[in-house]
């Protein structure tokens, strides 16, 4: 059994800063790539950020220059720090973890409940 739990979503102006975490928990052997995603309303989820077990990191170009994504593998936690934040960031955000586990044995994508991120103008 693996839980991904994301804290650090809110209500922020325009122009703040927010700091998102991820932590994996659970029957882990261990951890590949990590990423968040969003869903505002009404719209699709996409993609935000994601970072390799080595520390490569990809951005949306939406996002580029703003966050910043990080890991801790010893924690099993991702990061997301969301500067320069803008009403059109207001969605839902997810992490997702590439996670091997004992059982069934393989790699799996496994996905966190979502933190609201809310941007006012």
């Amino acid at each position: 059994q693996v839980q991904l739990v994301e804290s650090g979503g809110g209500l922020v102006q325009a122009g703040g800063s927010l700091r998102l975490s991820c932590a994996a928990s659970g029957s882990i052997l261990s951890i590949n790539d990590m990423g968040w995603y969003r869903q505002a309303p009404g719209k699709l989820r996409e993609w935000v950020a994601r970072i390799t077990k080595d520390g490569t990191t990809n951005y949306a170009d939406s996002v580029k220059g703003r966050f910043t994504i990080s890991r801790d593998n010893a924690k099993n936690t991702v990061y997301l720090q969301m500067n320069s934040l803008k009403p059109e960031d207001t969605a839902v955000y997810y992490c997702k973890g590439r996670i091997w586990t004992p059982l069934p044995g393989r790699w799996d994508d496994y996905w966190g409940q979502g933190t609201q991120v809310t941007v006012s103008s």
